[in-house]
């Protein structure tokens, strides 16, 4: 059959190609196009099945609607929650979402990015990988909108959506603290990223503060045996340890099966604080405190400096920096020693 165009549906109504045209892209009301003619328009554009030649729009118009979306591994509890969001939303504003994973890998990263380019998105998200600020640079100075999330990079100016890492864990840390425990740990990643690291100074600006020792153990992490395997002699030689919090929720998971495995219970045998929350730690015995990212405000606050930034010229050319609150949901985990 041949493809319905918007000159067969001005034709049928008699009406102008530009009418049709700007009733289709959501401009009736601004170009005075009545109300009756929007619905014969649009009743007859349901009826033909009109579908709009979006290599031709896109041409017209200099813009695909589509964004895309670069991280580390989508099928992560953060990044998947943030992905739904941001489809949900750009759905309701007539954006579609290439949605790509790195799996930490920095030659298919670029070779996303360079899809990405070849797609000719009108937008880019993304948690930056290591080993690509050089390319996220040329892309910002070509005036591309990019919005970052996740980590903040020093090296490179753009916009950002991050939460108060440094913050989250000191909050943590004296919430342990303030309920009796004195020997805290705290299991990282051996990593350069900038959260991740904020992370750890809030932990231990907050135990030197009170005075405390430090236990840190960063984990080069590779597969989740070799993590369970360096928590499991970390355990082991510091015997004298009451309370635990882990970096992030992939941390928490393997810091888990790292208590299964050597026997240990939550609470009693070590408190237990995660950065990230999700579903399985309300289903704990007892069930994890933890410093919840909330998804959703992230989400909206991506797609809104986005949007922000697709209206920009490079004439008003500015970056902005949204820091989200995190939720801390203390559950009985991290109860109070018993005196």
């Amino acid at each position: 059959m041949k493809r319905v165009s918007i000159k067969d549906i001005a034709k049928q109504l008699n009406i102008s190609i530009t009418s049709v045209s700007f009733v289709i892209n959501g401009r009736a009301k601004e170009k005075n196009i009545s109300d009756a003619l929007t619905k014969k328009v649009l009743d007859l554009v349901a009826k033909l099945n009109y579908q709009p030649n979006t290599l031709a729009t896109s041409l017209r118009t200099g813009k695909t609607r589509i964004i895309g979306f670069l991280v580390d591994d989508i099928s992560e509890p953060f990044f998947s929650g943030i992905a739904k969001r941001i489809d949900e939303i750009a759905s309701e504003l007539g954006y579609k979402i290439l949605f790509s994973s790195t799996r930490n890998d920095t030659t298919k990263a670029i070779e996303l990015l360079q899809i990405f380019k070849d797609r000719h998105v009108d937008g880019y998200i993304m948690a930056l990988p290591e080993g690509l600020e050089d390319e996220v640079k040329k892309l910002i100075a070509t005036d591309a909108p990019v919005v970052l999330f996740d980590r903040y990079v020093q090296d490179v100016q753009a916009d950002y959506v991050i939460i108060n890492n440094k913050e989250s864990t000191a909050l943590a840390t004296a919430h342990l603290i303030d309920n009796g425990y004195k020997n805290i740990a705290f299991i990282t990643v051996d990593s350069v990223q900038l959260q991740m690291l904020d992370r750890l100074a809030g932990y231990e600006e907050t135990i030197a503060k009170h005075q405390l020792h430090p236990f840190v153990k960063k984990i080069n992490y590779s597969t989740s045996a070799t993590t369970i395997k360096e928590m499991a002699e970390f355990f082991n030689a510091n015997k004298n340890l009451d309370a635990v919090i882990f970096g992030a929720n992939y941390i928490t998971l393997d810091g888990l099966r790292t208590f299964r495995a050597m026997g240990m219970r939550i609470q009693k045998d070590l408190a237990v604080v995660s950065f990230d929350d999700f579903e399985i730690l309300e289903f704990c015995d007892p069930p994890v405190t933890a410093i919840a990212q909330p998804l959703e405000a992230i989400a909206e606050n991506i797609m809104k400096t986005l949007m922000e930034k697709l209206k920009q010229t490079s004439a008003d050319k500015k970056y902005s920096e949204v820091v989200v609150p995190t939720i801390f949901n203390i559950r009985e985990s991290s109860a109070k020693v018993k005196a």
